[in-house]
């Protein structure tokens, strides 16, 4: 041979346009693809678990940019203040979507294509499947080939005969369960989505004795979907007209709720006649599609305010907020109308009040000596900013504190009736009583039972992937000087299960069958 050099290899075609589009097809309907991303779908969603965001509360992503103004800016660049929404997410959203089917369809053909296919014929040399049985009898091809046929039928094998031999397989529903996963998860990112679009969720807080009507105007916080549009809203009204709370009286579990029941009426539309309804936990109202459930309850401390001039300047129920199992509830009260100078009241309702070594605490939720505790402030009148505050919290950064005139802050403790005059004649506090306050979630999820179903048939999918063993197995029959050999031999299409021992089970039948012939 010559010492030439070796002959250089041609340069490989180039892929083209089309070329590189069905590289990236098959990359991205791959099961690699979409388990990374179903990883990042739920990777970052938690964002949007750490961060205030802004169609669940609004204010909490004000004070975040006032803490951390140029993190703050950082985050809104990245939609990380309104992460479900943000471009980056419904790219990986949508991705998924597209991964999935690219993955069940093709799969899908190639089973439908299997269903309609024949078992299979008998390999040549079937000694050589890892489960084998042979042996002899006196029965003819004919007998030993029925009786075959009926015990692979009756343990639900799919039976073809071929010249001298039977094909039989089982186990089609693996696959099916494995397609029926898959298919179950766009189900239920398609009812998600759904969701997402087209449904709407938002909280209020309504004062017992006060009504609520199904406007955007009226929640508290409100959360919609991209395709909402107010006028999707059913236009219903409702009443809060009583609310009982029961709580454990003696024992162990002493302040236990027992039972929150919220007695309301309510219109699905303003001509149509009013409905009463018990609102309960986890009994929640249903109006035109849309649920409302109770979600909480407390206390409103009905106070009236005056200023320096005698004016009224407040007067009404406050909503305070529990911050323990008895109740102890925090709030304020504002007054930003009076005047010379605006007041201000924050501190704490306690619907069983003593004084203990701690102060003033409640020992029970339920309001057997209610009395409110409150410290106060005055301030110059506040500036219209259209910045929104909460109505739970008190601007204290231009207020002052008021002092009792010996050097500490001014602190009082009102019992129902009571009344408290500020010092130097800037006005005066009465604790007239005090009001029940229910939290109402009202929320519409039109994709709700899609992906419930997604999910039920997911699991079932699972099931069927998990615990259906697929299976091939052969019986051959020939005859030789005079005796009839059978083989029986089967594989099975994953990790061995049984195999064996279903092979001596068929085998045994066989023999048996000729012997009681």
């Amino acid at each position: 041979m010559s010492g030439g050099k070796p002959p250089e290899r041609p340069d490989p075609p180039a892929m083209g346009l089309v070329g590189w589009l069905r590289w990236a097809w098959r990359q991205l309907t791959s099961m690699k693809t979409a388990l990374i991303l179903l990883f990042l779908l739920a990777l970052g969603a938690v964002p949007g678990s750490l961060i205030p965001q802004i169609p669940v509360d609004p204010i909490k992503v004000s004070d975040f940019y006032d803490a951390n103004p140029e993190l703050a800016s950082w985050y809104d660049k990245f939609g990380l203040f309104d992460v479900y929404k943000s471009v980056w997410f419904s790219a990986i959203y949508l991705l998924l979507f597209i991964s999935l089917i690219g993955c069940v369809v093709p799969r899908l053909q190639v089973y439908l294509k299997a269903l309609r296919s024949r078992p299979p014929k008998p390999p040549r040399n079937l000694i050589r499947l890892p489960g084998h049985q042979q042996f002899e009898t006196d029965a003819t091809e004919a007998e030993v080939l029925a009786a075959a046929r009926q015990e692979l039928r009756k343990r639900r094998f799919r039976v073809e005969a071929y010249d001298g031999a039977l094909g039989a397989e089982r186990g089609y529903l693996r696959e099916a369960g494995n397609l029926l996963f898959h298919f179950s998860l766009i189900l239920a990112l398609v009812g998600i989505a759904w969701g997402s679009l087209f449904g709407y969720r938002g909280t209020v807080l309504v004062v017992v004795g006060n009504g609520f009507s199904n406007a955007v105007a009226q929640y508290d916080d409100f959360t919609p979907g991209r395709a909402f549009t107010p006028d999707d809203l059913p236009p219903f009204t409702l009443t809060v007209n009583s609310f009982k709370a029961t709580f454990e009286t003696q024992g162990p579990q002493r302040g236990a709720a027992r039972s929150f029941d919220a007695g309301i009426t309510y219109q699905v539309s303003p001509d149509s006649p009013e409905q009463s309804y018990d609102l309960q936990v986890n009994h929640p109202l249903s109006v035109d599609g849309t649920k409302v459930h109770l979600l909480g309850h407390g206390y409103a401390p009905k106070v009236t305010v005056r200023d320096g001039k005698g004016d009224i300047a407040f007067s009404g129920p406050s909503p305070f907020l529990p911050q323990d199992a008895n109740f102890s509830s925090f709030g304020v009260v504002k007054a930003p109308d009076a005047r010379p100078e605006q007041l201000g009241f924050e501190g704490f309702f306690l619907p069983t009040a003593v004084i203990d070594q701690r102060g003033p605490v409640s020992v029970f939720p339920d309001a057997v000596n209610p009395a409110l505790v409150l410290t106060a402030y005055y301030g110059r009148p506040a500036d219209e900013t259209g910045k929104p505050q909460s109505v739970y919290q008190l601007d204290k950064t231009k207020l002052t504190q008021f002092d009792d005139g010996k050097g500490d802050k001014l602190r009082f403790q009102l019992a129902p009736g009571q009344s408290i005059d500020l010092p130097d004649g800037r006005g005066s506090l009465t604790f007239d009583s005090y009001d029940q306050w229910v939290k109402l979630q009202i929320s519409h999820t039109p994709g709700l039972n899609l992906a419930l179903a997604g999910i039920l048939l997911a699991i079932l999918g699972l099931m069927a992937s998990l615990f259906v063993h697929p299976r091939r197995t052969w019986v051959r029959v020939r005859t030789e000087d005079g005796r009839t050999v059978v083989e029986v031999a089967g594989l099975d299409r994953g990790p061995e299960r049984g195999l064996g021992d279903e092979i001596d089970a068929i085998s045994t039948i066989l023999k048996k069958k000729r012997e009681q012939a």
